[in-house]
Formats: structure tokens, C-alpha cells, sequence
């Protein structure tokens, strides 16, 4: 069972079928989805895509939550992850999606903060890692917010991309700092 967190401004919940409509509007979106690729174009395909990720088991205290604001609790803002990269692993990756009303705030962050923690501090994990599509500054903006640094240039689904990572060792040190 996934945990519920709660910040300043934000309420994260495990994402449910509930949220299918909010997510599927969401990637309708196509500056949403520009540095992401996927089946966002056929519908049918994009649909049995977000439900087979609502669906999966990927591990004890992983998977997708959805972010809504504390002021607005019904008003789906995106979500956010924690499951092996490529849904594979063996490296664990945090990534985000927020629709574009959400932009700017400041809540990619501050939703990924206690998931980040929730991954050194009750899974143990030894690493963390992001996979940014190149030219996803802001993305970019929020990996380097959390103390992750850049690891390498990588090609993912033909696209090139930008690898960022921190592991528990660098997350304690800047946390005494």
C-alpha cells in the first residue's frame, strides 16, 4: 500500500483508476507531453497505456501519485513517480507530469521532495535517478532543486536525453549542510 504525503501545499494520494480522465486530459496536451513520448495521438492506444501504468504492481512503497493543491482538493494538478526506470530498473527513477495550469509554482518540486525522501528513508534505495528528454528545462530546474546531478547524455526511445541522479550518500551530506 502506498503511502500518502502531504506537504505545505499539496496533497499526494496513490493514483487510482479515479484519476484516468484527469491523466488522459492531461496528455492531450501537446505541450504537456512534447518531451515525453508515447501513444499520446491514438486514443485507444494512449487509454490501455496510462491503465496498464495504473495497474502495475512495480514494488513494495513504489508507483504513481497524483498531486492535487491543499486549497483545491479535487482539482487533479498531475503526478508524480517512483518505479524501476523503464519500469524495468534495476535503478529507480522519480519523474513528474503536471498540467500546464500547474506550471511554474513551484509543485514539481515540493511534490517530489517526499517521495525522493520516501525512497532514501523507508525503502533504503542506494540511488535515485531522472530521465529528462534534451530541451525539458524546466524539468532540468527541478532534478537540479533536488540535489540531483547530472550523470550522462543517453538516447531513449530515439530521443536524445539527460540522466540525473543522487544517491543516498549525496542526499544525507547536503541534508547536513
Amino acid at each position: 500500500m502506498q503511502q500518502i504525503f502531504v506537504t505545505d501545499r499539496l496533497i499526494l494520494r496513490p493514483r487510482t483508476l479515479a484519476d484516468l480522465d484527469d491523466c488522459m486530459a492531461m496528455d492531450r496536451d501537446p505541450e504537456v507531453t512534447r518531451y515525453i513520448p508515447g501513444p499520446w495521438a491514438d486514443p485507444e492506444a494512449h487509454r490501455r497505456f496510462v491503465i496498464n501504468r495504473m495497474e502495475s504492481d512495480f514494488g513494495e512503497g513504489l508507483g504513481y501519485w497524483s498531486i492535487f493543491s491543499k486549497t483545491a482538493p479535487k482539482q487533479f494538478l498531475g503526478w508524480i513517480m517512483l518505479i524501476p526506470y523503464d519500469t524495468i530498473g534495476p535503478d529507480i527513477e522519480i519523474g513528474w507530469r503536471l498540467n500546464r495550469h500547474a506550471w511554474g509554482q513551484g509543485y514539481a518540486t515540493e511534490a517530489a521532495r517526499p517521495v525522493l525522501d520516501h525512497g532514501f528513508d523507508t525503502l533504503n534505495l542506494p540511488r535515485i535517478v531522472a530521465n529528462i528528454f534534451a530541451g525539458n528545462d524546466a524539468s532540468i530546474k527541478v532534478a537540479e532543486k533536488l540535489g540531483m546531478k547530472f550523470l550522462s547524455d543517453e538516447v531513449s526511445d530515439g530521443l536524445p536525453c539527460k540522466d540525473y541522479g543522487i544517491t543516498q550518500d549525496e542526499r544525507a551530506r547536503m541534508l547536513t549542510v
